[in-house]
């Protein structure tokens, strides 16, 4: 089973991009995230006609989050447990099942906290915090789980070609890479890393001073796996390809093939 995850970077905006490369690498779940839409407005029957269902859970001009499968969903659960009163829609959870049995996939939308020092930036730590905690919670249901998605979290000085440029930023702060490894730590593998360990492994270019042509790229896209779905990881990827095409997201689609039998 392939699952994939991509920051689309606005739905509207990039419809046609992520038509062709759904119709062309055929994931079997796609998490997105950044489609800037309401749940209506998101062109749903365009990837139903890919033969995907479709659960979204959007807001309007910023975030929101969408879960496209093969597999009819069992259960979709939008929006982060922890705080009720938290509007910003960046979470939604679903569950699948078929002869595999049950897989549990979420797509995250995890703040980028900039600027440092500003309730933008407490924010983020405490939806990381809430993460970690809703995490540790999946794992007692003991089935392959995915949480794949924009982390907005460097976590390495080898996740970026020039950290320095980075070391004031949300992205790459001590406290938010601390928390994205204790997420990992909690019983998760980064299955990137799992298959690729060395340089020059990314997943975002920004728009601005050239970065793709420079390849001045970092990597804040991830797939984490839980010990039942890591036990089954066959390969992993990052698509570079769609950040050369026309009016690219500044993502591009990391994936994993998992071995469900």
């Amino acid at each position: 089973m392939k699952i994939a995850t991509w920051n689309i970077n606005g739905i509207k905006a990039r419809l046609e991009t992520a038509l062709t490369w759904t119709a062309d690498s055929q994931p079997d779940v796609l998490c997105l995230q950044e489609i800037k839409c309401v749940d209506d407005a998101f062109p749903a029957a365009a990837f139903e006609g890919l033969g995907y269902n479709v659960a979204v859970h959007g807001q309007k001009g910023f975030n929101g989050v969408a879960v496209l499968a093969k597999p009819r969903f069992d259960e979709v659960r939008p929006g982060l447990p922890g705080a009720p009163e938290d509007a910003q829609a960046r979470y939604l959870e679903v569950t699948v099942s078929g002869s595999f049995g049950a897989l549990t996939v979420a797509s995250i939308y995890l703040p980028n906290g900039n600027p440092v020092g500003t309730e933008k930036f407490d924010y983020k730590l405490a939806w990381m915090d809430r993460l970690s905690a809703h995490a540790r919670h999946l794992l007692g249901e003991e089935h392959p789980l995915v949480l794949a998605g924009d982390f907005n979290v460097i976590p390495e000085p080898l996740d970026a070609r020039n950290p320095d440029k980075w070391a004031a930023d949300a992205l790459f702060q001590p406290a938010s890479r601390a928390r994205y490894r204790a997420l990992v730590h909690g019983g998760y593998t980064d299955a990137i890393r799992a298959c690729h360990a060395g340089p020059d492994v990314f997943s975002f270019w920004d728009y601005q001073a050239g970065s793709w042509q420079k390849n001045d790229g970092i990597r804040i896209d991830h797939v984490l796996l839980s010990p039942q779905a890591a036990d089954r990881l066959a390969a992993a990827g990052i698509d570079r390809r769609t950040r050369g095409w026309e009016k690219p997201s500044d993502h591009v689609p990391v994936w994993v093939e998992l071995d469900l039998g």
